[in-house]
């Protein structure tokens, strides 16, 4: 075996140490998460809440591996996200923002963490209310965490991406909702956030992906965004984009001096991972990166929108595929769901039968560390689909 092999066989889940990473950073995430939810309250500033979670991150991250010889890098895998009602994605304000939340709003969470460069993901859903959310709130949250524990069941060595993708849909339709056409579940790999292979989420002509099969020790961030509306999100307004990531693979020589004073901050601070242009030096960053993303140096994460009206919801997860199954490692918990539309397709029951875990051939169970352990417990906290649809008022 080269040398060159050996390095690619250390860093995937057949070392303890990654797993150990993933695992550490998963129970930062859970716990930053659980901190954004205590946050979302009327009249709390968005750009507020979600400085707390990228804060956060930093701070429990910063407090790892400190007396290591090798210096490891470690933060903000995506930077906090609220997003409200139809809005769908990557609303994360500028300062100077004054946006709050209000009582009912049906907010998306959405963020991540790594250690060393091995991310954990999550998004959840939150409506800013007392009691259990019902009617067509309860149908689309409920849509999106079906299709979630349904993907994680699926995601399993042997099957393939499309199984995922035809499977989610038929989920939604069975609470008279659409998945929202454009997300992608991504294989993730060291300092790799979307690697190549894909889940789609809605399979058209303008769509397509290569077909592929999940294999053993592979990492996932499974993404699932329901709409009580047609699920063809838009861009309203460009100016609402502030999430960047830096396309490694793309060269040009900038003409601007402000451009190029921003594209050089960026490479230092955030070479890998995707970053929020609060982190930049103001003034410059709106100048300079008009031109980055222009000739494609930055790909943006733009904030999309269902029409005004229309309820959204976002569940993801990062999913270890372990020799002994599927091991979901974030969640948190949903609040008490009174659906209008309880599951009784048979074949949707028949994927929330299937396991998670496989049973090993001979021996007894493997110790688990104290970490391990954590992130597997936050990671069993939220209910199944199958909970998710039959709770009811007691």
């Amino acid at each position: 075996m080269s040398d060159e092999e050996r390095e690619e066989k250390e860093l995937d889940l057949s070392s303890p140490e990654v797993v150990t990473k993933y695992k550490s950073a998963a129970e930062i995430l859970n716990k930053a998460l659980e901190l954004v939810v205590s946050q979302c309250k009327p009249n709390a500033r968005v750009v507020d809440i979600c400085e707390k979670g990228d804060a956060f991150i930093r701070e429990q991250t910063g407090n790892m591996y400190k007396n290591v010889k090798k210096k490891i890098e470690r933060g903000v895998a995506f930077p906090t996200c609220i997003s409200v009602n139809n809005t769908v994605c990557h609303f994360s304000p500028l300062s100077n923002d004054e946006a709050v939340l209000e009582e009912g709003d049906m907010v998306k969470i959405d963020m991540g963490c790594h250690i060393d460069g091995f991310i954990a993901v999550v998004a959840h859903t939150h409506v800013l209310q007392e009691g259990p959310v019902t009617g067509r709130a309860a149908d689309v949250i409920a849509a999106a965490n079906t299709a979630a524990e349904v993907a994680m069941r699926l995601v399993r060595p042997g099957k393939k991406n499309s199984d995922v993708t035809e499977a989610i849909q038929k989920v939604a339709a069975a609470y008279d909702c659409k998945i929202v056409e454009g997300v992608l579940s991504h294989q993730m790999k060291q300092f790799v956030i979307d690697g190549n292979k894909v889940v789609l989420s809605v399979s058209n002509a303008e769509t397509r992906v290569d077909e592929a099969e999940f294999e053993e020790n592979e990492v996932y961030s499974i993404d699932i965004v329901t709409s009580t509306g047609e699920g063809k999100p838009k861009i309203l307004d460009e100016k609402q984009t502030t999430i960047y990531k830096r396309a490694v693979d793309k060269n040009y020589n900038l003409k601007m001096k402000a451009s190029r004073f921003i594209y050089s901050e960026i490479s230092q601070k955030f070479p890998l991972m995707p970053f929020t242009a609060r982190e930049l030096e103001e003034k410059r960053a709106r100048l300079g990166l008009v031109e980055c993303v222009n000739h494609d140096l930055l790909q943006p994460y733009p904030v999309l929108h269902e029409k005004p009206g229309d309820l959204v919801a976002h569940i993801k997860f990062t999913v270890l595929l372990m020799p002994n199954g599927s091991d979901r490692i974030t969640a948190h918990p949903l609040q008490e769901l009174n659906v209008t539309k309880p599951i009784d397709d048979p074949e949707i029951k028949a994927w929330l039968a299937l396991p998670t875990k496989t049973k090993k051939k001979g021996g007894g169970k493997k110790k688990k560390g104290k970490k391990g352990e954590k992130a597997e417990e936050a990671a069993q906290t939220e209910p199944t689909g199958e909970e998710a649809t039959n709770r009811s008022k007691s």
